[in-house]
């Protein structure tokens, strides 16, 4: 997966609390934003797992 680099600006108290979190979770700042998104994402419907899209795939065929 390629993955595109960004500029976020963020409260200095919510990104003390990510790194918190992050630390009690063994992951990087970076990989706990992106976790808390791609759980929100889903959570949401927004973001389809890849089984649904290779299968997508194969019925687009």
């Amino acid at each position: 997966m390629q993955k595109k680099s960004f500029v976020i600006r963020i409260d200095p108290d919510k990104l003390s609390a990510i790194e918190k979190w992050a630390s009690d979770e063994f992951r990087s700042t970076n990989g706990q934003i992106e976790w808390i998104l791609d759980q929100a994402l889903r959570k949401s419907g927004r973001l389809r797992d890849n089984r649904e899209k290779t299968n997508q795939k194969k019925d687009e065929k």
